[in-house]
Parts: C-alpha cells; structure tokens; sequence
C-alpha cells in the first residue's frame, strides 16, 4: 500500500490562514455597554425621523438625524467633561456639514475640503483622545454635506436642520448621563499625548492623504455622488494594528454585501415614511448594540442607515439596484485604499522617515 504524500507546508499554512480568518470573522467579543446607550443613540438619530414622518418632511428630518449622530461621541468620563465634550462634538460635526455643503460653489474644492477635514479632526480626535468612531462621522458630514442636492439659497435652512439635530444629541445625552451616572462610576480622563508630532500630525495627515486618495478614485471611477469611499475608507484605516485593519477591510466588505441586500429589500418595500422612520430608529439601536461586539454584523446595519439617512429625497424614486451598486463600490473602493493606508501608517520605518522630514521642515 502507497503512503500517503505529504502535505505541502505552502498548503498546510494557507489552509491556517483561512481558518484563522474565519475564525476572527465570526469571534464575538464582550462588551460592558449598558442597554441605555444604545436606546440613547437611537432616540437622539430616531426621534427626528418620527417627527418628519409625522409632519411629512422626511427629507428634512434625515439631516437632524445625521446631526443626531453627535451622540455617538459621549464619553465615559465625569458629567461636566462629559457635556463639554459632546458641545465640543456637536459644533464640529456643524461645522463640517457647513464646510461640505459650501462646497456646491465650487465643486473642484470638495477632494481638497474633505481631506483637510479629515486631516484637522484626526488631529482633534488623537490629540483629546476621542475613542471609537474617531473622525469617522465628522468626514461623513462632510461628504454627504457636499453631495447632498440643493442651491446656496437652501444652505441656511440645511445646516439649521442639521445643527436642531446635534443639540437634540446634545440634550438627550445630558439625560443619559444624569441616569447612567448614578449605576456606573466615570472613567478618569486620559492624558493628551506628548509626542503630537508622531502620535497626532503625522498619523493625521496619512489619514488625510488616504481619504483623499479614496475619493478620488471613486470620482475618477465615475461613482455617483461617491460620499461611501472615504467614510469607508476611515472605518478601515484606523484598526489599531495592521491586523486589525486587515480585519476591518474583510468585516467592512462582508458585513456591506449583506447590508447591501438587506437595503434593497427596504428601498424597495419600505419607503412609506412611518416605516423608514422606525426602521431607522430601530437599526441604529442593533448598530450600538452590536459595532463593539462583532463589526460585521454591526455593518449589516450600518449600511442601510447611511443609505436611508443620506439619498431620504429619492427614496421611491431612485433606481434602487443603481443605487446599490453605487454603494457597493463605494465599499470597496475605500476599504481597499484603507487598507493600504492603514499598511503606511503602521509601518515604523515609513513613520520615521515623515518624523525627520517634518521635524527638518519645522526647523527651517
């Protein structure tokens, strides 16, 4: 009887790649969130949704909602940092909804706009070390501030919606807090970083260059109205090792092609606004629950509250498989550049070679 051949080392390493793959794709972590937060996070993004229903302004609403996203950065700190952290957050996330929506003047500003954005409030974000989502929903304003339809005649009213939007985060999460505090202790405040040169600029303005890059070719690929690729893009980019974006970019991809299908079915069969209402508010809350325990079933979710929040206008009219593919290829697009970006930002030697190159530009 022929022995049997031996594996081929090649072979038998793929096959543990693949398994370890699988195995981080469906690995559920745990998590100390209170049930409060989510309900918190979805009141603040659902209530103006009703409230549009209700009125017959659904279109209106969506941008309060996007605004409502301030929520999502409150901290686990003491009341009062708490309040002025999440004031902090509400203008910013104003300002660049403005800064988005301004650039319908000149639309050749938008790559350079949002890049900048990007740039300032990844500074922002690592020098007050703001945790998870980082600047992902300030670059998210911005971009769907940029290619949200309408005239300069309509950017007042816009950006009052929007800003009517954070101050309902703003209050709703001045209540969760006056709750929450009195079951949970706050956490102390972390220290600012005193390398700001490697742990805040440079880290920034790869970040920066990456979302640019991103849009960029979602423009040059022709994708309509291509706000997905850098958001997407940012999502990747910052996993806390090269691992970790790596695990991203597969969990980004996988959990967006269920979303996808999953945001078919409720363009299709879902556009009465009582029904996108709810289903808004109702998703955000599965999102909060889930993005710290497994992102890509969290992404399944993701993708069809962006969807509905930003095209709200053209729900029912747009073609809803264009629409799809558009966003799918947003995904890509961006998680592939994130990818890429994020294999720059952790890489020692590539980080060094920017430290001396500014340290020497600082110098002249």
């Amino acid at each position: 009887m022929s022995e049997p051949m031996p594996q081929s080392p090649r072979l038998g390493s793929l096959r543990a790649i693949v398994r370890r793959e699988l195995r981080d794709l469906i690995t559920v972590k745990r998590s100390d969130r209170p049930w409060e937060l989510p309900f918190a996070v979805a009141m603040a993004v659902g209530l103006p949704m009703v409230i549009g229903a209700w009125l017959g302004e659904l279109r209106e609403a969506a941008l309060a909602s996007i605004g409502a996203m301030t929520m999502i950065y409150i901290p686990r700190t003491r009341l009062d940092h708490r309040m002025v952290t999440l004031m902090a957050a509400a203008f910013g996330m104003t300002a660049c909804y403005a800064l988005g929506q301004l650039t319908h003047l000149v639309p050749e500003a938008r790559l350079p706009v949002i890049a900048l954005v990007a740039v300032l409030v990844t500074m922002a974000c690592r020098y007050y070390r703001v945790g998870p989502p980082g600047p992902l929903f300030f670059v998210m304003a911005t971009t769907i501030g940029a290619y949200t339809p309408g005239d300069l005649a309509g950017v007042a009213a816009k950006l009052g919606l929007f800003t009517l939007g954070t101050m309902g985060a703003v209050l709703i999460g001045f209540v969760y807090s006056l709750h929450i505090l009195r079951f949970r202790a706050p956490v102390p405040v972390l220290r600012r970083p005193t390398d700001l040169l490697d742990s805040v600029l440079i880290e920034a303005l790869i970040i920066g260059l990456f979302v640019a890059l991103s849009l960029g070719a979602a423009q040059f690929l022709g994708i309509e109205k291509p706000y997905w690729a850098p958001v997407s893009c940012l999502a990747v980019i910052q996993g806390v090792n090269l691992r970790a974006v790596w695990n991203r970019k597969i969990q980004r991809i996988v959990g967006t092609m269920i979303g996808l299908g999953l945001t078919w079915l409720l363009v299709r069969y879902a556009a009465d606004p009582w029904a996108v209402a709810i289903t808004v508010t109702l998703l955000t809350f599965l999102i909060e629950t889930a993005i710290v325990r497994h992102y890509a079933f969290a992404a399944i979710f993701i993708t069809p509250v962006a969807i509905l929040l930003a095209e709200a206008s053209t729900l029912g009219l747009a073609n809803s498989s264009g629409l799809i593919t558009a966003r799918l290829a947003d995904t890509v697009v961006g998680a592939l550049i994130g990818l890429a970006g994020g294999a720059c930002l952790h890489s020692p030697a590539l980080r060094q070679r920017l430290k001396r190159w500014l340290s020497a530009a600082g110098a002249q």
